[in-house]
């Protein structure tokens, strides 16, 4: 039996995309190698505290603006399946999470194989064969949900002799006294280091490229504040440091401990012989490919860290061989928010309408301002636009006196496949992330300022108008603190003399 619809791997995107196909009455399957669904969360993060944002007091009745603040549900249309109901912490435990997603997948009923661990993955003209040891499947479709499950592994001299993230005795009273250094500037790393700030005499975080902070980047992925208390052990001279440069070699020492040659990005003495008792490499996370044999083996970028996609969430080189959840971060790495749980939903449920055709559609009055009250509305409620800014977009296009609204495109898919129309999306300045928010000298255009729109740095909306494939115009939605843009003169009526403008 050939399936429509194959997927490997139960964790968030799998179980999501699951029971979206089980509500659509479509033919698929799940595999899963763990004995319960998210076996990645049942190791990492290795010291168990999520950095996804769990709020359920928000001030507001509406579930589909409460869900700009719960990071961690999956999409479905039971409103008893909201990780908001499981716990009220800000950063839950990794625990919980897996208790979520196991009452999901019950709930459901995602058709799940566990104890289930793929071991090869061949393709005969348009059909896939996936292996598990004696038995086999067969579909048309293919869904990789496996995320990145493997430690990436710098090419440093010496790197097999290190402690990895994904190993290491993570009880801080086996580094008493200790000098360490931690390989890796990424929350894994910094999450190691405040852990080991009790009780290591001494804690080095080195990498090659400056620390990030998400508070300025908008990346979420980049240095959170509740990891960063080691930062404080830096600059407050408190024998801890974070190095920048790289790691050139490492070699163990007579007697234990390491020898580490470290080359400075920044000082004159460029080239230092340094010396830890314990040395941990935190270096992130790839995509394992090794199960795809060389008639289906996907194309990787970003140091073949994640397989390369299209719009659609395809293998570039792969047909019919599309991926899910984290590892669609691919398609705006370290710029949105696909390789998270709060992102890639939104993915899931396009990447699910853009295999079956199923595609909802609103109809609206051609009017301009139709148009924009309808844009307006949603701009001031949708989560999917909130969180997959720049990624995700409303789609208005009209057609012989009809407007037709679609939500959440791929902007990507959008400019591929709709070639005149309308899209929205949420976006942050271009220069963003250059700008210290807390800077009071830096001017900023005032809250609801009409003319400064444009030069926003803050997340607000922007409509851009096509016209045969072509970019036509643009209009910025003055940014507004609370991110309601719902003043009748100040959003909605310049936006529909924009629209006017583009249809006319």
């Amino acid at each position: 039996m050939t399936l429509d619809y194959l997927i490997i791997g139960a964790g968030p995107a799998g179980l999501q995309l699951g029971a979206s196909f089980e509500r659509g009455g479509h033919d698929y399957a799940v595999l899963e190698a763990g004995s319960a669904p998210g076996t990645f969360f049942t190791r990492y993060p290795r010291h168990r505290q999520l950095i996804s944002i769990n709020k359920p007091n928000t001030g507001s009745d509406d579930p589909e603006r409460n869900m700009r603040m719960d990071w961690n549900s999956i999409l479905s249309d039971d409103p008893d399946l909201l990780f908001t109901r499981y716990t009220e912490r800000y950063f839950p435990r990794a625990d919980v999470l897996l208790r979520y997603l196991a009452d999901f997948a019950k709930a459901q009923n995602v058709r799940v194989s566990y104890d289930t661990t793929v071991t090869r993955v061949s393709k005969s003209g348009d059909v896939f064969t996936v292996h598990s040891g004696d038995r086999t499947w067969q579909a048309r479709k293919l869904i990789v949900a496996t995320g990145v499950s493997q430690l990436y592994v710098p090419p440093i001299d010496g790197i097999e002799h290190v402690e990895r993230y994904d190993t290491f005795d993570t009880d801080p009273e086996s580094f008493r006294n200790q000098r360490v250094l931690v390989i890796g500037k990424g929350n894994s790393g910094f999450e190691t280091a405040d852990a080991l700030i009790e009780k290591a005499a001494v804690i080095h975080v080195a990498g090659p490229h400056s620390v990030k902070l998400a508070w300025q980047t908008h990346y979420v992925g980049h240095l959170r504040a509740v990891n960063n208390n080691f930062l404080d052990t830096y600059q407050l001279k408190s024998q801890n440091a974070v190095l920048d440069g790289t790691v050139e070699s490492i070699v163990p020492a007579e007697g234990g401990g390491f020898t580490v040659m470290f080359r400075y990005a920044r000082t004159v003495e460029a080239l230092r012989e340094l010396y830890y008792d314990r040395i941990i490499a935190c270096t992130g996370f790839r995509f394992d490919a090794s199960i795809f044999d060389e008639s289906c083996r996907p194309a990787l970028v970003i140091k073949d860290r994640f397989p390369e996609q299209t719009p659609s969430y395809e293998s570039v080189n792969v047909p019919g061989l599309h991926f899910a959840g984290t590892l669609t971060q691919q398609r705006d790495f370290k710029k949105s928010t696909s390789g998270f749980i709060h992102g890639f939903r939104y993915g899931v449920r396009a990447l699910y309408r853009i295999l079956t055709g199923d595609w909802p559609v609103t109809e609206l009055d051609s009017t301009p301002e139709a148009i924009a009250g309808a844009i307006v509305a949603r701009v001031n409620r949708s989560s999917a636009l909130w969180q997959q800014f720049q990624v995700m977009g409303d789609v208005v296009t009209v057609d012989n006196g009809h407007a037709h609204y679609r939500e959440e495109l791929p902007v990507a898919y959008f400019r591929e496949t709709v070639p005149d129309g309308f899209i929205t999306t949420l976006e942050y300045g271009p220069d963003h992330d250059t700008v210290d928010p807390f800077d009071i000298t830096v001017p900023r255009p005032r809250e609801n300022d009409i003319a400064g729109a444009v030069d926003a740095s803050y997340l607000h909306p922007v409509v851009r108008f096509y016209r045969g494939g072509e970019l036509a115009a643009t209009h910025h939605l003055a940014e507004n603190l609370e991110n309601e843009w719902n003043i009748p003169q100040v959003h909605q009526e310049p936006l529909a003399v924009f629209v006017k403008d583009c249809l006319g």
